[in-house]
């Protein structure tokens, strides 16, 4: 089943025709009466009925949406054109709208694909591209839509995790690729709801959050990674400070340090850059003796 042109004319001539037949009957009509010919008054009578008959054919179509056409049971064809159109006559019209249109879909528990439970939500950007397939191939497209979003959603979220803790990697997540993630889910709509003659024209995830039984949980530990990558960066800069510390006090004072003291020294660097404390200073002084 796909969309097809029928024939159809431009209703404003269509409708002068019309009328200018249907006076021309009922005059055949009133002549006919006044001259007692009963082959007029027939004729007349013929005229008026199928004037009658394409007057029927005649249909509005407002911007943006089309006209299904059936004739006895059998689709003939769509008018995609607004206007006023004379077309074939005792024919059951269907209006369906070509608009772009937006659905919500409901907050969704599932599993990522690390099997923590997640909340996922998104919206649907579609519009009808084949208005036969929309009204004959499904039941209800729109109920098809919501049905087909929320099953793609849960697919397209079990595929990834949530989140990534270990930052090396260039691991997809749901929170972090949250672009990858709706063109994915774009692209498996598509392929559901081509059936129904409809075009995914965008997707967006509206919500993502862990589930309430575990998000205090995976808070904590996000807060534990974001604290120890800190602490990893200030440990390594203590480090090259320490060691170009060392390496001046030899080269500017000219003065060869034991192993223990530079120890000692790297030591006390460490220690005053790591703490989140305020440091107090100590002077070590060798005993003199007299």
């Amino acid at each position: 089943m796909k969309e097809k042109s029928v024939f159809h004319v431009n209703g404003y001539a269509g409708l002068i025709g019309v009328l200018i037949i249907i006076i021309g009957g009922a005059y055949l009509l009133w002549q006919g009466s006044q001259e007692n010919a009963m082959g007029m008054i027939i004729l007349g009578a013929v005229i008026v009925i199928l004037d009658l008959l394409f007057a029927s054919s005649l249909t509005i179509i407002q911007p943006n949406e089309a006209k299904v056409l059936t004739f006895f049971g059998r689709y003939i064809g769509t008018i995609r054109t607004s206007g006023l159109f004379m077309t074939v006559p005792l024919t059951s019209k269907q209006t369906i709208s070509l608009r772009v249109r937006n659905f919500n879909s409901s907050i969704i528990k599932v599993n990522d694909s690390k099997g923590n439970p997640v909340e996922i939500a998104a919206v649907i950007v579609y519009k009808v591209v084949d208005s036969a397939k929309a009204i004959f191939s499904v039941e209800d497209y729109e109920q098809f839509v919501e049905i087909q979003s929320e099953s793609a959603i849960r697919h397209i979220a079990s595929q990834y995790p949530y989140d990534s803790f270990d930052e090396a990697t260039d691991i997809l997540t749901l929170r972090g690729n949250s672009t990858e993630v709706s063109e994915a889910l774009k692209k498996e709509l598509q392929e559901r709801l081509d059936v129904a003659g409809l075009d995914i024209m965008e997707t967006r995830l509206t919500h993502l959050a862990y589930a309430t039984e575990i998000a205090s949980a995976m808070l904590q530990r996000q807060q534990a990674t974001a604290i120890l990558s800190a602490r990893q960066i200030i440990v390594q800069g203590a480090v090259e400070i320490s060691e170009e510390a060392v390496k001046k006090l030899q080269k500017e004072i000219s003065i060869e340090i034991p192993d223990q003291q530079k120890i000692q020294m790297i030591n006390n660097v460490l220690v005053s850059i790591i703490t989140e404390r305020g440091t107090q200073n100590v002077i070590n002084t060798d005993k003199i003796e007299s």
